[in-house]
């Protein structure tokens, strides 16, 4: 009887063995697949570089040859000699200043019409220009409804190589430029025209004109400033331009 109990405990283990290791090997399953992730949105810098565009200034032709040397004039940049990078605006940016009307400090200029300064001839030939009476003038566009303002273009008599002194381009919703003004540029770096003392360079006049970044400020009117320069007295403008888009 021993050797039975014996023989039935061994088969047993072996039946149990069995059992085990058939367990043990027995195929699992693959682990759910899990779900793809969106792919994540672009920055919002691509975004907006995606919707800015090179403004589309015409140029008139040089009225000199060659990069023209610096002027005798404090606070004066040196003229690079190289064409102006291009500027980026929202697409769709235009001249909101052509054919806008025109005022200014002199109502009887010496030369010209006030009418001038955005009627689009930036040749700078005689008969092209406006000219006020020596002493600190200003000229005043109005855009006839506010608008938001990326950049500002001015040409003051280019025809040779002169610096304009106390430039200074103020905007604003108020024409009496009382109230609500902002300022965005000013190169009267002795506050000699009284309305606070400049940071910007004065500069060298060209055919390029002189391109003001305005960050988009909103405002009706644009009102520019001079007081004579490098070669008389006297306050001449060309042309302005006003790069923006009407406010919504």
């Amino acid at each position: 009887m021993r050797k039975c109990f014996v023989r039935d405990l061994t088969a047993a283990l072996a039946v149990l063995g069995a059992l085990t290791v058939s367990w043990g090997c027995e195929k699992k399953e693959p682990a759910p697949a899990q779900p793809a992730r969106p792919a994540a949105p672009a920055p919002a810098k691509a975004a907006s570089a995606a919707a800015m565009a090179p403004l589309d200034i015409e140029l008139p032709a040089p009225m000199f040859a060659g990069t023209p040397r610096p002027v005798n004039e404090p606070n004066i940049e040196k003229p690079s000699g190289k064409p102006r990078p291009p500027f980026l605006a929202p697409a769709g940016t235009g001249n909101l200043a052509l054919g806008k009307p025109v005022t200014g400090s002199d109502e009887w200029p010496v030369i010209g019409d006030l009418s001038m300064v955005t009627d689009g001839d930036k040749s700078g030939e005689q008969g092209s220009f406006v000219e006020l009476a020596p002493g600190p003038q200003w000229v005043q566009i109005d855009l006839q409804r506010k608008a938001t303002i990326y950049a500002i273009v001015v040409w003051h008599y280019h025809s040779q190589a002169r610096a304009y002194r106390d430039v200074i381009v103020q905007v604003s919703d108020d024409p009496e430029f009382v109230t609500g003004l902002t300022t965005v540029f000013n190169n009267d770096h002795d506050n000699t025209s009284g309305l606070g003392a400049g940071k910007d360079m004065g500069y060298v006049e060209t055919f390029e004109g002189k391109l003001i970044d305005c960050k988009g400020v909103a405002a009706r009117y644009v009102r520019l400033y001079s007081n004579g320069n490098t070669s008389d007295d006297g306050n001449q403008y060309v042309e302005v331009e006003v790069y923006g888009k009407p406010a919504p």
